[in-house]
């Protein structure tokens, strides 16, 4: 199932995919036709939100994100707020890097995100409450009843230092990556 990149919370410079806050799905294939998802039309994207929004390829699906020199912030202003931007792109297979640091905060939950219309989903998921820890997980067609399949890892300082975190999506395995670091 091909698959769009979603972020939330605190996101710096964003390198590749798209990313979401909130699993959700438009059109469920397993329960009805859908349309077609656009695919990804290049073989490599890169953006750097430095340098403003990409508004052809990102959208804001909730709250309020600005642009500058720190590249995208995403602002929590009361409870309930799910700052959100994603791609307006699918890709099937292939490696997603985001250059970012995550939101303090007891509460706050940072996430890059990729999922399909059938609620796949790879993700990466940072507690504002815990600067050196980050999740991985995975789940199929929205099943979220185990979560056996995550796993912590430590990060020096994933809320004061930008670190590259990539996905590495093949047929045969999903592979996390830290500063480069399987």
């Amino acid at each position: 199932m091909a698959m769009s990149f979603v972020r939330q919370a605190s996101l710096v410079a964003l390198l590749a995919s798209s990313t979401f806050a909130q699993t959700f799905t438009d059109c469920d294939p397993t329960k009805k036709t859908c349309p077609a998802n656009p695919g990804l039309d290049k073989s490599t994207y890169t953006v750097d939100f430095t340098k403003g929004a990409d508004t052809a390829a990102w959208t804001t699906a909730a709250g309020n994100i600005t642009y500058g020199s720190n590249g995208a912030e995403f602002t929590l202003n009361k409870k309930g707020d799910a700052p959100t931007i994603e791609t307006s792109w699918y890709f099937f297979f292939g490696r997603a890097e985001v250059l970012m640091k995550a939101a303090p905060g007891t509460g706050i939950v940072s996430s890059v995100v990729i999922e399909s219309d059938d609620l796949d989903e790879v993700d990466w998921e940072w507690l504002g409450g815990k600067n050196t820890e980050v999740q991985t997980n995975y789940f199929g067609k929205g099943n979220t009843t185990s979560y056996d399949r995550g796993a912590f890892h430590t990060v020096a300082d994933s809320q004061g230092t930008s670190t590259n975190y990539t996905i590495d999506w093949t047929k045969e395995a999903v592979k996390w990556y830290i500063d480069g670091a399987l």
